[in-house]
C-alpha cells in the first residue's frame, strides 16, 4: 500500500492547543464499520455503547520529563530527548543538532548530571552514558522537561494534564492520549456497572510517532518498544473471551500490547518482552474487539492502525465527517469509539 493512501486534509485550527475541562467533555465519534455507522456524543456518554462483562485494557505508562537542555564542553546548547532506557545509565536517545554530535562528545546539564555520547542508533539517534550521583528519577524530575508534541504550540499551566489519571509505571517518552479523556469518577462508574478495567504496560517511544519515510508502508520498520503484561490482566482477557464478552484497548499502544502477545484469539502471555510490530490494513486481529482513540496525523502508523481495525475508506470517511463538524484533533483533540469491522452482535 501507498502512503499516499492514508493522507487527508485538516486544517490548522483544528489541532487542539489545550486539553478540555473536564477531561471527558471531549466529543466521542461512534464508528460501526459493520453498519457503516456514525454517531456524535461526548465522552461522558461512554458508557451507553459498553455492556456489562467487556473489559477495559488501559496502558498505565507515565511520560517521564525526557526532554533535557544541556551544553557541549565548547559551550554550545545540546538538546537530549530520551527515549528508551537501555540499563541503569545508559539511553537510546534523540540529539539536536545530531550532526555536530559525535560519538565521545560530553554534555554537561549542571552540577549533578553529564552524559558522553558511546553509540549511534539505528533510526540516527544517540546512545548516550549517564553520569551522576543520587537518584536518577529525582535528577530527572528537577532537570527535565515534559515534552509536548511538536504541534502543540502553547504551554500547559499543569503538566498533569498531559498524565492520565491512571498513570503508574513511568517510562513514555509521549503519553498514550487515548486515556487523557478518563476521569476517576468515570472509571469508577464503569467499574459499579460491571464493565471490567485491566492495565497493561507500553512505554511510547519512537515506534509510536515515528513518521513514515517511504512510499510503499509495507518498508516501513517500527522502532522497539518495551511492554509489560500482569498475569491478573492476562487471566481477565482470557475469561472474557471465553464468555463471549468484548476486550476494548483504550489507545493504540494498548491494542498494539495486546496484539503483539497474543497467544491465540482468548489469550495473552505474561510477562515483559518488546516489539516492533506494525498494524496496516490486512492486518487480522486476534484480541481486541472495539478501541477507543484519538484522531491520528495524516500518513502516520497509527492512522494505518486504526483503518486496519475499521477499513481504509470507513475511516477516512470518519476523519472528512470529524472536519466538517469540527471536532478537536490529535493529542488533546476528541475521541473516537470503534468496534472491529469483523464484528457484528
Amino acid at each position: 500500500m501507498l502512503l499516499s493512501e492514508f493522507d487527508y486534509e485538516l486544517p490548522e485550527e483544528l489541532i487542539a492547543q489545550r486539553p478540555i475541562e473536564p477531561r471527558n467533555f471531549s466529543r466521542l465519534m461512534v464508528l460501526d464499520p459493520a453498519r457503516q455507522t456514525i454517531e456524535h456524543e461526548h465522552f461522558y456518554d461512554l458508557q451507553k455503547f459498553l455492556r456489562a462483562g467487556d473489559t477495559l485494557i488501559f496502558n498505565d505508562t507515565r511520560v517521564i520529563p525526557a526532554r533535557l537542555i544541556g551544553r557541549k564542553l565548547t559551550g554550545a546548547r545540546v538538546e537530549i530527548f530520551l527515549l528508551r532506557r537501555l540499563d541503569a545509565v545508559t539511553w537510546e536517545t534523540l540529539v539536536k543538532p545530531g550532526r555536530k554530535i559525535t560519538e565521545g562528545a560530553e554534555i554537561s546539564f549542571g552540577s549533578e548530571l553529564s552524559c558522553k555520547v558511546i553509540g549511534r542508533t539505528d533510526f540516527g539517534g544517540r546512545v548516550v552514558q549517564f553520569k551522576f550521583s543520587g537518584v536518577f528519577e529525582e535528577i530527572l524530575d528537577r532537570l527535565g522537561e515534559t515534552p509536548l508534541p511538536p504541534y502543540i504550540h502553547e504551554k500547559l499551566a499543569d503538566s498533569e494534564r498531559y498524565q492520565t489519571v491512571y498513570n503508574r509505571e513511568r517510562g513514555s517518552a509521549a503519553a498514550p492520549t487515548a486515556g487523557l479523556h478518563f476521569t476517576t469518577a468515570q472509571m469508577n462508574e464503569l467499574k459499579n456497572s460491571g464493565v471490567n478495567l485491566g492495565f497493561v504496560t507500553l512505554h511510547v517511544g519512537l515506534g509510536t510517532f515515528r513518521p513514515v519515510q517511504v512510499e510503499t508502508i509495507e518498508r516501513h520498520e517500527m522502532h522497539e518498544e518495551f511492554f509489560s503484561i500482569p498475569q491478573e490482566t492476562a487471566e481477565l482477557i482470557h475469561e472474557t473471551k471465553l464468555r463471549g464478552s468484548r476486550v476494548i484497548a483504550v489507545g493504540t499502544t494498548s491494542i498494539r500490547t495486546l496484539e503483539a502477545a497474543a497467544l491465540d484469539k482468548n489469550s495473552v502471555a505474561v510477562g515483559s518482552s518488546s516489539t516492533k510490530i506494525f498494524i496496516y490494513p490486512g492486518y487480522k486481529f486476534k484480541i481486541v474487539d472495539a478501541l477507543i482513540t484519538n484522531f491520528h496525523l495524516p500518513k502516520s502508523t497509527l492512522l494505518m492502525l486504526v483503518s486496519a481495525f475499521a477499513g481504509r475508506d470507513f475511516i477516512l470517511q470518519a476523519y472528512r465527517e470529524a472536519v466538517a463538524q469540527r471536532y478537536r484533533f490529535f493529542s488533546f483533540g476528541d475521541a473516537m469509539f470503534i468496534t472491529n469491522k469483523n464484528l457484528t452482535d
